[in-house]
Parts: C-alpha cells; sequence; structure tokens
C-alpha cells in the first residue's frame, strides 16, 4: 500500500526550490494557490505564531487539512502557473474576478480570411482575443467605427482556396456597398485582407495614427489616379477615425503608452480599474468586480487583480502605473516582459503627472465601490426575509433574489417539453417565464432534455448580455442535476450556483455531493424553493397539455381533402375547438377561414363525427 503522509510529514518534506503550493480543507477542495521563491519557507510560515498573522491567515489555516506542491524552475515560472491554476479553481480564499468568464472579448478568427466580432466564449487555438472589457455599449459602438472603417467580412462561411475555386460562396450586399471586398469570390488576396486585419489590431489597440496616415495615402493616391469613389471611400473612413480619436480624452502630456492601476476594497468585495492611455489618450476604462478574501491586504488585493487581468489580455504596454510597490517587483517585470514580448516597467509615482494619474484611477475605484455599497445596502432594506434565509440556508455568497426553475414533462416521450419560471425577490416574474419544445432528444430521456434545455437557455444568456441568476433550481434529483451541472459547466458557467429539489422528501442536494443539503422543514428558505419547484412544474405540465392537445386534435383535421397546412392554420386561427367548428355553419367556417364551402362542408362533418365518438 502507498503510504499516507498526514499535514506534518508533507510540511516536514517540502523542498526548498520555487514552486506552487494548494492548501485543502477536509474534503480535499482546494482553498487557497500560491507561489514561492522557496516552498519550504514560505508554507511552513503559515504554520509559525498564527496569532500574528493576518484576519484572512487566521481564518483559513485551522481549514486548511492537506496540501501539496508543484516544483518549478524559476519564481517567474510559479508565478505563471499559479495563475493559471488560479483561474482554473477560483479558491476560496484567493482574489478572483467575479464574473469574469462573461466578459466579452473581440475574436479575430484564425482563417485566411479572418472574421472580427465580439464574443464571451473563448475557444483555444481558434484565433486572437483581444480584451476583457467590462463596459459593453462602448465595445459595441468602437465596432460599429470599425465596421465603417475597414471592409471586414460580416459573414460567417469558412472560405479557403478550395471553397472559392468551387465557387461555393456568391456576393452579398455588403460587397455592392462597399462593404466588403468580396474574399468569398476570390477578389481580395489573402496578404491584402490579412493586412486589413494588422491594421484592424493596430486600432483597437490604439495606434489610431497609423491608420490615419494609411488612408491619407490612399486617398491621395486615388485621388490622383482618377479613383474618385474610393477616393471619396477613404476620405469618409479617414473622417470616421478622427470622430472617433476626438472623443478620447488627453490624460498624458508625454503621449506615451501605459496602463494604470488602481483597486478600492470593502469587507468581502471590491473594484478593480484598469485605465489604457495609448499616444496619451484615454483609449478605455474598465472596470471590474472582484471577490475579496480579506481587505486588509493591500499590497496581495493589488497584485492580485493586477495578474489576473493580465493573463487575460493579450496587449500589454511598456509601463504599467501602480497604486501599490510591490516587493516582488523583478519577478512581476519578468512576467509581464515575457508575456508582452518587450520590456514592461512597473512604476509605483510618488509625485507628478504618473502620481496624478494612479490617483485618478484610485478616484474611479473609489466611486465604483461606493455606487456597488449604495446598491447592496438598498437590496438589503428591500430583501424578503424567505430570500435572505435561502441565501443562509444554502450558504450562497449573494442573496438568490433571481431564481430559475426548471422542469420536464413528457408521457412516455411524446411530445416532450421543458418550462423555466423566474421568481425575482421570492415572487415570480411571469414576463421571464420560457417555454422549450425538445428538439435533440428521442424517447423519455429525462437527463438528456435537461441537458439540452440549460443549454440553449444559458447559451442564449451569454449571446445576449442578459442578466445571470442568483440561484438555479432543478425539479429532480441527482440525476437531473448531474446534467445541468455539466451543461453549465460547458457554457463556462461553474460558477452560477445550481441545485436539485427532490419530489419525495424535499431533499435539497447540489452538485458533488452524494448527500442532501440539511435544510430545516420548516424553514421560508425551502418553503421558497419549493414553490419555484412547483410553479415550474405547472407551468411545464401546462405546456405540455397545450402542445399534446394541439397536436392530437391537428391530426383529427389534417387528412381531410382540400386540407393542407395553409388552410389548417387558417381554420386554427379563427376557431379555438374541435366544439366551436362542430357548432358552426359550413357557410360560417368557409366565411371566417377562407375556405371553399364543400371543404367546409367536410370540416364541419369531421369535427361532428369526432365529437359524436367522445360522447359516445
Amino acid at each position: 500500500m502507498p503510504e499516507t503522509l498526514t499535514l506534518q510529514d508533507k510540511l516536514k518534506r517540502l523542498p526548498r526550490s520555487p514552486g506552487v503550493y494548494l492548501f485543502k480543507d477536509t474534503g480535499g477542495e482546494i482553498i487557497y494557490i500560491g507561489k514561492a521563491k522557496v516552498l519550504r519557507n514560505r508554507v511552513r510560515s503559515y504554520f509559525q505564531a498564527i496569532d500574528g498573522k493576518d484576519p484572512k491567515t487566521r481564518r483559513m489555516v485551522p481549514k486548511i487539512a492537506d496540501l501539496d506542491w508543484i516544483v518549478l524552475a524559476s519564481e517567474t515560472e510559479a508565478l505563471i502557473t499559479e495563475q493559471e491554476m488560479i483561474r482554473h479553481h477560483q479558491p476560496r480564499y484567493n482574489l478572483s474576478l467575479r464574473d469574469d468568464k462573461t466578459h466579452p472579448y473581440i475574436r479575430i478568427t484564425k482563417e485566411p480570411f479572418p472574421q472580427v466580432f465580439l464574443t464571451r466564449q473563448i475557444e483555444l487555438g481558434s484565433g486572437r482575443y483581444l480584451g476583457p472589457y467590462t463596459d459593453v455599449k462602448r465595445l459595441r459602438e468602437t465596432l460599429q467605427v470599425l465596421y465603417k472603417i475597414f471592409p471586414i467580412r460580416t459573414c460567417t462561411y469558412h472560405i479557403t482556396d478550395e471553397t472559392i475555386s468551387q465557387g461555393k460562396y456568391k456576393l452579398c450586399l455588403d460587397y455592392h456597398i462597399k462593404r466588403c471586398e468580396g474574399p468569398c469570390e476570390g477578389l481580395v488576396s489573402t496578404k491584402r485582407y490579412q493586412a486589413m486585419i494588422d491594421q484592424v489590431v493596430a486600432f483597437l489597440q490604439g495606434r489610431s495614427d497609423d491608420i490615419v496616415a494609411h488612408l491619407m495615402g490612399e486617398m491621395e493616391a486615388a485621388s490622383k489616379e482618377i479613383r474618385f469613389e474610393d477616393a471619396a471611400r477613404y476620405r469618409d473612413q479617414l473622417q470616421a477615425v478622427q470622430h472617433y480619436t476626438e472623443r478620447q480624452s488627453i490624460l498624458s502630456q508625454d503621449f506615451g503608452d501605459r496602463d494604470i492601476l488602481a483597486v478600492d476594497v470593502a469587507t468581502s468585495y471590491g473594484v478593480g480599474v484598469v485605465m489604457r492611455v495609448r499616444k496619451g489618450k484615454l483609449l478605455g476604462k474598465e472596470k471590474f468586480d472582484l471577490v475579496i478574501a480579506d481587505p486588509q491586504e493591500r499590497e496581495e488585493n493589488f497584485y492580485g487583480f493586477l495578474k489576473l487581468y493580465y493573463s487575460q489580455t493579450e496587449f500589454i504596454p511598456g509601463e504599467v502605473l501602480v497604486q501599490e510597490p510591490a516587493e516582488d517587483q523583478a519577478v512581476i517585470e519578468g512576467w509581464l516582459s515575457a508575456r508582452a514580448g518587450r520590456k514592461v516597467h512597473l512604476v509605483h509615482p510618488q509625485r507628478g503627472e504618473k502620481a496624478r494619474l494612479v490617483r485618478m484611477a484610485l478616484r474611479n475605484a473609489t466611486l465604483q465601490l461606493n455606487e456597488i455599497k449604495l446598491k447592496k445596502a438598498r437590496r438589503k432594506e428591500l430583501l424578503p426575509s424567505s430570500v435572505e434565509r435561502l441565501q443562509e440556508d444554502l450558504g450562497l455568497e449573494v442573496p438568490p433574489r433571481r431564481i430559475e426553475g426548471f422542469d420536464n414533462s413528457n408521457i412516455q416521450g411524446a411530445s416532450p417539453v421543458s418550462a423555466m419560471v423566474c421568481f425575482v425577490d421570492g415572487k415570480p416574474k411571469k414576463s421571464e417565464y420560457r417555454k422549450y419544445n425538445i428538439k435533440t432528444v428521442t424517447g423519455p430521456d429525462d437527463f438528456a432534455s435537461m441537458h439540452e434545455v440549460i443549454t440553449r437557455r444559458y447559451r442564449r444568456v451569454l449571446d445576449e448580455g442578459i442578466s445571470l441568476p442568483d440561484l438555479i433550481l432543478i425539479d429532480g434529483g441527482k440525476g437531473q442535476l448531474s446534467m445541468a451541472k455539466a451543461a453549465l459547466d460547458d457554457l463556462g458557467l461553474s460558477y452560477v450556483p445550481v441545485i436539485g429539489l427532490a419530489k419525495r422528501l424535499e431533499e435539497v442536494y447540489r452538485p458533488g455531493h452524494s448527500e442532501p443539503f440539511n435544510i430545516p422543514k420548516h424553514s421560508p428558505g425551502l418553503s421558497l424553493l419549493r414553490r419555484v419547484r412547483d410553479e415550474a412544474h405547472r407551468f411545464a405540465i401546462t405546456f405540455h397539455r397545450q402542445r399534446r392537445g394541439k397536436a392530437m386534435t391537428t391530426s383529427v383535421l389534417d387528412d381531410i381533402p382540400g386540407i393542407g397546412p395553409k388552410r389548417l392554420k387558417a381554420i386554427w386561427q379563427v376557431f379555438d375547438s374541435l366544439e366551436e367548428i362542430a357548432a358552426a355553419k359550413p357557410e360560417e367556417i368557409a366565411e371566417k377561414a377562407k375556405l371553399p364551402l364543400e371543404v367546409a362542408e367536410r370540416v364541419r362533418g369531421r369535427a361532428r363525427k369526432v365529437q359524436g365518438r367522445a360522447q359516445t
């Protein structure tokens, strides 16, 4: 049998090497990830004289039941590995970006003729991603300007030399209105198109001077060659660039490229701000909501945010202004330089213009934090007791003000449907209810149906930028819950809380736990879950009956001579039931449904015949 080591045994065996260490609780869950220049010294320090440690360490150390470590070649490699693991595991005691997987990026696909569009899904190896961005409105405005300046194709075809030679795709309207140069029919070379994509990247990174110079040159050349239509187009593009850049404020007189970072925190949450300055102008300001383990750890909170941000973004300027001095500045600069492909300097200014810029960024972070505090205070004032109690019962980070509940319905696999209900502040919000016809599942497979519906619902939520729920409730036990969880994981939404409520014993299940969650049967929180579950069940059953009834009723009439899909639709637009049709005169049916009289007589006869069978 392999040797089982205790925590004390592992502490004694720690190597004197750089690396990453992982603390785990009694359930084997990773609660903290850190890096160290010397693993032995750093890890053992947590367990020495704990009374003098910071509040976070005092809370965390008693929960450490196990540890692992990874030995690496250098402290820089340890920093890289630490960031990748924090993003993957999101441990409880590490700073993290709230909702970081829903931030939009601009994606440039990896194709001979790339597409450029907004996305919230990152697919490794599928192209370049610029971002993340948090001001979605400004990002969409930037994309609109981008499409005015550059003739980027908007189709989603995968265009290759083979598809061009086969003539698989044809020119669309964008080509004829000069919004695209026709790569689908080979009217622009890959070299020219890729050069344009390079200009797109330069524009998005704030290097608009290069674009202005290029457009000026093209306009003048077209004018000299008497290509006045082309010259006018370049003029319009040039004006679009100038109008866009005129809206950017001048922040620095030295016209340099730099990022300015600042963080302000409260008890368990905070705000990180990144101000991106290019050529002295403010290109954009991004605001990130943070989950904070300890507000007193100023340096760790700030550099935790810095490392998380730069592990997700592609372009890093040569200078980053910071509000906190770094103990391991050389290591962080080495990591940033490696990612940027050139030397990057961290600057902690004490006075002058750069210090003013840092104070400005911090002021922005503080204002955003105050907005969050105000919203939380207002929410707490209006929070129903059942929602507040449910947060306590389930140990949720935020009150489950918006709950979305799902249930499936079918009879032996016939007419399978699913339904979603929405409760906001403990009350049903029927305008947010949704119905789903199951499309990809054959037969009575409740588990696969749940996977399909959860995937469809939250893929659309991500695509449309709709608010995510605070809690997802599945009507069912461990099987349905596991499929719902798998669908969320596939969409990158593993952090959204999801539970299952079994019907028989009113047991609440959580992903990854075989035993039900222990909620008192008299709890107002459990009563709220029951109401959501029962409403989802009622809504799904009602939808299923409507669909099944309509399918059965429609089949009664669809084989009548002279009745096709259009006439059948016209009949059901003016009549609600077979009873109404049977009671009407043929002339009335013909007039209302726009049918020939002989066809109307057949429809009425069939309806009366079916009614007669039902009565016997």
